[in-house]
């Protein structure tokens, strides 16, 4: 046999989903995707998810062993890759990128063969956990309102009795100043699809740290959100 092998060109396919929801595409932003060879590094490439995030009913509620959730339209990073012998891929996912402030980083690996291409099913399909929160803060007489829209990390909407229940999801706000945390208050939801909002106690002035929580009680897939604040005094 010759000692030279040539690089064949093998296809992949990722696609990146939502814990419990469905595929991250392009109303999230895609999600960042990046192909490395695990044992010595090499970069094979990198690109993001493209396209929509599925078909609800296909998503959610197919059963049994390796149930294919994908269709045609479903978001997927494709690329094509040049191996010349059996590799051991690693997978780096980050997103969602239209959410920077909620980004969670997931690895993940598989073996890929040179000219066996990995696309068929719904190819190299990993979950990202999370949830994404959009912030507003304002300063009230009676203390800090914060008003965050909560959503799965495909964009996936939050509704009153609807497929992701608000009734199963609980948000909360905690003011910290350093490692020390001053006070929390509960969000109640106040409006779809996501929005959950609240009053938290003002303190003295100065720089804090206001952190939002949220996580669903059923399944506990749950997101965070940091910000700074600056109190510059009190009553205003």
């Amino acid at each position: 046999m010759s000692s030279q092998l040539s690089a064949e060109p093998t296809q992949i396919a990722v696609r990146v989903i939502s814990a419990d929801a469905k595929f991250i595409g392009d109303s999230m932003g895609g999600a960042a995707v990046t192909l490395r060879d695990a044992r010595t590094g090499k970069l094979l490439v990198q690109g993001k998810t493209k396209g929509g995030t599925g078909d609800t009913k296909k998503i959610m509620e197919t059963t049994g062993r390796s149930p294919l959730r994908s269709t045609p339209d479903a978001a997927a990073f494709l690329a094509t890759i040049d191996i010349d012998r059996p590799t051991l891929v690693e997978a780096v996912i980050t997103g969602p990128n239209a959410k920077p402030q909620s980004m969670v980083t997931v690895r993940a690996q598989r073996w890929v063969l040179p000219g066996k291409d990995l696309t068929i099913g719904d190819g190299w399909t990993i979950e990202l956990p999370g949830l994404a929160i959009t912030p507003q803060i304002a300063r009230k007489d009676e203390g800090l309102w914060v008003d965050a829209k909560v959503e799965l990390m495909c964009g996936c909407p939050i509704t009153p009795g609807g497929l992701w229940d608000a009734a199963e999801y609980e948000v909360e706000a905690t003011v910290w100043k350093g490692r020390r945390p001053l006070g929390s208050a509960p969000l109640a939801f106040i409006e779809a699809p996501g929005r959950f909002a609240g009053t938290i106690a003002t303190p003295a002035k100065g720089r804090y740290r206001i952190v939002l929580f949220a996580r669903n009680r059923k399944t506990g897939n749950s997101g965070v959100t940091e910000l700074d604040w600056k109190f510059i005094s009190q009553g205003r």
